[in-house]
C-alpha cells in the first residue's frame, strides 16, 4: 500500500489549499501537475480520478479518491485532529466553519468554471465573453462582501488564533481574479486574515513554490496589527 497522498493539481489552482493543509499536517504527498485550463490534454490527465476532469483530486494512501476542494479540506482536518485545522464536532464554531466552507465553492469558486474558458457559456462572441467576465467578477466581489458582513474573525484567524483550512481556502481563492486589491476593498477584515495566512513562516517555502506573490498577484501591504 502506498504511504503518500497523491494530489492532482497545479500551481495557483484549487489544489493549493489542499497542498497547504497537507504541508501543515506534515503528511507526505506528491503532485500530479495538470493545469486543466490549458486544454483537453491536461483535463484528460485528471479524468482517471475525476470524471469531471477538474482539480483538485486527492488519492489517499489507502487508494480512495476524493474530489471537491471543500470536501477534501474538511476530510483532512477530521483525519488529523491533532493539527487543529478545523473545529471538532460539537464545537460551538463547527456550524460557522461548515457554512463558510460550503459557501466558498458554491458561491465563489463555481464562478471560475466559466471564467477559465468563457466560450463555455458565452460562445465565441468576444463581446459576450467580456460581459460574462465582468458580471462574474462582480458576483465574486459581492459574495466576498457578504462573507465579510456575516463572519467576524474570532482572533488572528477566522475561527480563533489557530489557522484553519477555512483560512487556507480564502487565502488562495482570494488571490484569483478580480485579484487581491478588489478583495481587500470589499472584505478588509477577511483580507487581514488572508495576509496573516500568507505570512505564516511554516508555509513560506510552500507559497514561493506553489503560488508566489508576483506580477498580477502582488500584495505587498503589511498585515494590519501584526
Amino acid at each position: 500500500m502506498a504511504t503518500d497522498y497523491t494530489v492532482y493539481g497545479a500551481a495557483g489552482s484549487g489544489s493549493v489549499p489542499v497542498e497547504a493543509a497537507l504541508t501543515l499536517i506534515g503528511a507526505p504527498y506528491r503532485v500530479v501537475e495538470a493545469p486543466t485550463w490549458e486544454g483537453d490534454h491536461q483535463r484528460d490527465r485528471v479524468a482517471p480520478v475525476n470524471p469531471m476532469r477538474q482539480l483538485p483530486a486527492l488519492v489517499t494512501p489507502e487508494g480512495e479518491t476524493l474530489t471537491e476542494s471543500a470536501a477534501i479540506l474538511i476530510w483532512l482536518a477530521e483525519r488529523y485532529p491533532d493539527a487543529r485545522l478545523a473545529p471538532a464536532a460539537g464545537d460551538p464554531l463547527r456550524g460557522r466553519f461548515l457554512r463558510w466552507m460550503c459557501f466558498i465553492p458554491a458561491s465563489i469558486y463555481s464562478m471560475y468554471w466559466p471564467r477559465d474558458v468563457p466560450s463555455r457559456l458565452a460562445g465565441d462572441d468576444p463581446e459576450a465573453q467580456a460581459v460574462l467576465l465582468a458580471r462574474t467578477a462582480e458576483r465574486i466581489s459581492d459574495c466576498w462582501a457578504v462573507m465579510e458582513r456575516e463572519l467576524a474573525p474570532e482572533g488572528r484567524f477566522l475561527l480563533g488564533d489557530t489557522v484553519s483550512v477555512l483560512d487556507l481556502y480564502i487565502a488562495v481563492v482570494s488571490r484569483w481574479r478580480p485579484l487581491r486589491p478588489r478583495f481587500h476593498a470589499v472584505a478588509p477584515r477577511l483580507g487581514a486574515v488572508a495576509r496573516r495566512v500568507d505570512a505564516l513562516p511554516e508555509l513560506a517555502a510552500f507559497w514561493r513554490d506553489r503560488f508566489p506573490f508576483e506580477g498580477d498577484y502582488a500584495d505587498a501591504r503589511p498585515v494590519p496589527g501584526d
